[in-house]
């Protein structure tokens, strides 16, 4: 592969999973993704029967994932028990891959990888290599990190040390998240200590029955959904350790033109929740730190839209539209 040369009239595509608008034009719902763009862009809710159905389609993108093949299963069997078979074998071939072209330090990637459920699971998401080896150092680990995102394997997510438009001019190598490119690779690899996972697993994780993690699902799918749209990934943290600083975290920060700028573009703080019940105050103090540069905050959340004044509170299903 590497003594490959690409004729210079030859144009590099990058190939994502399936978004979630291609998976409900292939679920036979192009009506309803047709709906949820323009609700989206006239800053209007679904009807409740829509908005409820809109959010069950998202659970099931969020188990299936957007892989051609584990969607054409799901499409034709409805068998999630088939479907986990199907990304399991991705998952397998990944590993395959990682032997033969990650040559000398394919275990460092292969920890990375199956570390990825442990760190989206803790309430601080940030990748922690001290869980892989307690001397660990970026350094050492920043090859495995590129290789897995240059496979299209994962999302890697950047701290942003000051968040203005360029966000890519403040990026903080050395603090990152690790997202799985697929959020239904992501479901499978969270259950690797078996060899299956029983279709009832699946069952109850779709209608939120089981004690797992939903809010790790929960934000892979929206970097996802990010990615997918173009974006790169950042988000913006503070400890509050350091006197006078107050404690906050930015799930991901994006470049949006502000209405109240002439449509300028200006930083977009995005706040991902997974319960109906929570709190803003990482995005209150997020905008009383950074004023004017802050433009329309958006709260992707289970409910229904709604606005208020600069803050858009969007239901999940809605992430694609960013």
């Amino acid at each position: 592969i590497d003594k490959i040369v690409l004729p210079s009239e030859e144009e590099t595509l990058a190939l994502e999973p399936l978004d979630f608008e291609e998976f409900l034009w292939a679920m036979g719902e192009e009506n309803l993704a047709t709906l949820i763009r323009k609700q989206f862009e006239e800053l209007k809710p679904l009807p409740e029967g829509l908005h409820r159905r809109a959010s069950g389609l998202l659970r099931e993108y969020m188990l299936v994932g957007g892989m051609p093949k584990v969607v054409a299963t799901y499409i034709d069997k409805r068998d999630f028990s088939l479907v986990d078979q199907e990304k399991r074998q991705i998952l397998t071939l990944y590993r395959n891959d990682v032997a033969r072209f990650a040559k000398g330090y394919e275990f460092k990637v292969v920890s990375v990888l199956d570390n990825i459920p442990g760190q989206l699971s803790k309430r601080e998401k940030k990748f922690t290599l001290a869980s892989l080896d307690k001397n660990a150092r970026m350094r050492d680990y920043e090859e495995s990190f590129f290789w897995l995102a240059d496979a299209r394997i994962s999302n890697i997510c950047y701290a942003s040390t000051n968040p203005i438009i360029g966000l890519s001019l403040n990026k903080e190598y050395r603090s990152l998240k690790s997202y799985m490119a697929d959020t239904g690779l992501l479901v499978t690899l969270a259950f690797a200590d078996k060899n299956a996972t029983d279709e009832t697993v699946y069952r109850s994780i779709l209608r939120g029955n089981i004690g797992i993690n939903e809010g790790m699902l929960v934000e892979n799918l929206v970097a996802q959904m990010l990615v997918a749209s173009g974006h790169k990934l950042f988000f913006y943290s503070q400890s509050g350790h350091n006197e006078g600083e107050e404690r906050m975290e930015i799930d991901f920060l994006i470049a949006r033109p502000y209405a109240h700028a002439a449509g300028k573009p200006r930083i977009s703080p995005i706040e991902v929740k997974s319960p109906r019940q929570y709190g803003t105050t990482s995005l209150d103090r997020f905008k009383n730190k950074f004023g004017k540069r802050i433009g329309t905050q958006y709260v992707l959340h289970p409910k229904q839209m709604h606005v208020e004044n600069d803050r858009i509170y969007l239901p999940l299903y809605m992430g694609c539209c960013l």
